[in-house]
């Protein structure tokens, strides 16, 4: 595990931007084509912002992206509660990427525990049945949850699905999300969370004692492919 404390937020962001095109640029030539899974909230918004900018943009091969969400909100792609909106309001719309390259994690007319199965023959179709992404985004809550992988729900268990779907009665909403094996299969992967609501959390992730059911973080295996990128008020310095 690699974690990288950093001073400021506009430096944390810049030097986050800048893996995710270094990895693009290496999976790209080794492959042919960059696959990553993304999530929702504040950080990701602004490394998002960063890479809409023509410093990145216009460094980036977008027609050899392949996007998918790490988790979602079951609600419609115009909410202002989808991740997906957000994604493409900051990010998507602003570079030329193919639209059969995007998978929302949402469709209408259907059920989450439908799409759900629907969305992980999505993901084999493009990764096969290994299912590698070449690099999967993070967010943390100030609760220890990553993706939609909450503090004593049944999602923690899941051994088998690659994608689940399940009713978060604490936000009264349906959740769509990857399961905590096929996050670990990434070749990389890149948690950002930062500010002093992180820290008792991160401390216990850390530090602590292993407890997944409490802090579903500590799910994510701390493997050399794991990048942290956190400050000072979050690791309690």
């Amino acid at each position: 595990m690699n974690i990288r404390i950093f001073d400021d937020l506009d430096t944390l962001y810049t030097e986050a931007a800048d893996v995710f095109k270094n990895l693009s640029e290496k999976s790209i030539r080794e492959k042919g084509r960059f696959t990553v899974a993304l999530s929702g909230g504040s950080s990701p918004k602004a490394i998002f912002k960063l890479l809409a900018t023509d410093e990145y943009a216009e460094r980036i091969d977008w027609n050899k992206i392949y996007f998918f969400w790490v988790d979602e909100r079951w609600v419609p792609l115009n909410d202002d509660k989808s991740n997906a909106r957000m994604t493409f309001e900051t990010l998507l719309d602003k570079v030329p990427v193919p639209k059969d390259h995007i998978f929302p994690m949402y469709k209408d007319n259907i059920l989450p525990e439908e799409y759900a199965r629907e969305y992980e023959s999505y993901i084999r179709n493009i990764l096969g049945n290994e299912g590698v992404f070449d690099f999967i985004l993070l967010g943390m809550g100030d609760d220890g949850h990553t993706a939609s992988l909450f503090p004593g729900e049944e999602i923690l268990n899941e051994k088998e699905k690659w994608v689940s779907a399940y009713y978060l009665k604490p936000q009264e909403m349906y959740r769509i999300t990857l399961t905590a094996p096929v996050i670990n299969r990434a070749e990389n992967i890149l948690a950002v969370a930062f500010g002093e609501s992180k820290k008792q959390a991160l401390n216990e992730i850390l530090n602590g004692e292993y407890n997944p059911e409490l802090y579903p973080m500590q799910l994510i295996e701390k493997k050399e492919n794991f990048m942290f990128f956190t400050d000072h008020k979050a690791m309690g310095k």
